[in-house]
């Protein structure tokens, strides 16, 4: 019996069974595992790399800059280990690769702000985690190892993933535009022109109406300006007001300096730069033209 006993165990060692083992009461106890070992990497879980290594999960979900995960915390020694991989950008670069860098470390929820297009302190500090949490080395620079490891985790941004924040840049001005003191607004770039005689003066971006309340297009002209004011149909702010039809004006928007082209306005044309349109505010008059055009 004992040795049949032996015989049935090694068989179910061999095909990696669990083995229920009873009490003396007959109740069942906890499940004993009995594995051999194996010499391939892949029986016990993936390689380091391997696709589904970078599969974000409870194990290896991303997390923000200075997060005290486990995986950060192990990978500490790895901090002053220089990589030998070509550096593609680093600290002080600028332009649309970097955008879309930035892009990208947000869809992995390890940068929060941008993009802008400029390599910052934010950025490297972002690109280190991500090299710490993967075990890579991590020198904040995006080096060719880094960048495809982020290109296996992430989807292309479109657009207004790239310009979330605006920064992007304005089209062409209508023709009717060309002539006089005009905000000359372009929904195709959502971009802002303030032009006098032809000659641009200020360019912001701006944001729009939902499809439900969609900003009106066609040639209007500023009827009223309202430094502090607050709409009585949706009780929220609206500073710096210049009304063009209706109820819908150019104004400030912190909604939209916080959350960028993730949301949208009432119908109202929203600016997100404080500054720029307080600026705005003090030079353009009422009966000054605006043009609402795609």
């Amino acid at each position: 019996m004992g040795r049949s006993f032996a015989t049935l165990l090694a068989l179910m060692a061999a095909c990696g069974c669990t083995v229920q083992a009873g009490d003396g009461d007959g109740k069942q106890r906890g499940p004993v595992r009995i594995e051999l070992p194996s010499k391939s990497p892949s029986a016990t879980g993936n390689s380091p790399d391997s696709p589904d290594a970078d599969s974000a999960g409870p194990s290896d979900s991303p997390g923000p800059p200075g997060s005290s995960d486990s995986s950060d915390s192990s990978d500490s020694s790895t901090d002053d280990k220089p990589s030998s991989a070509p550096v593609l950008w680093s600290k002080g670069d600028t332009g649309g690769d970097v955008r879309e860098l930035q892009a990208r470390l947000r869809q992995v929820a390890w940068l929060y702000d941008g993009p802008t297009g400029s390599y910052d302190g934010l950025t490297e500090q972002a690109v280190k985690g991500f090299q710490g949490k993967r075990g890579l080395p991590r020198t904040g620079k995006t080096d060719t190892v880094t960048w495809q490891r982020l290109l296996r985790m992430t989807h292309e941004p479109g657009k207004w993933d790239l310009y979330l924040m605006g920064g992007q840049p304005a089209d062409p001005p209508d023709a009717r535009c060309m002539t006089g003191r005009v905000l000359c607004i372009s929904k195709t770039s959502r971009t802002l022109r303030w032009m006098i005689d032809g000659r641009t003066v200020t360019t912001v971006p701006v944001r729009f109406g939902s499809q439900g309340t969609p900003t009106r297009e066609g040639v209007f002209s500023v009827y009223w300006k309202s430094r502090h004011h607050v709409s009585t149909l949706y009780d929220s702010p609206m500073p710096y007001a210049m009304f063009f039809s209706g109820g819908q004006a150019v104004h400030y928007s912190s909604d939209f300096a916080a959350q960028g082209y993730a949301g949208a306005s009432h119908g109202c044309v929203n600016v997100r730069d404080e500054a720029a349109i307080a600026d705005l505010f003090t030079q353009v008059r009422d009966g000054d033209k605006v043009v609402v055009h795609w």
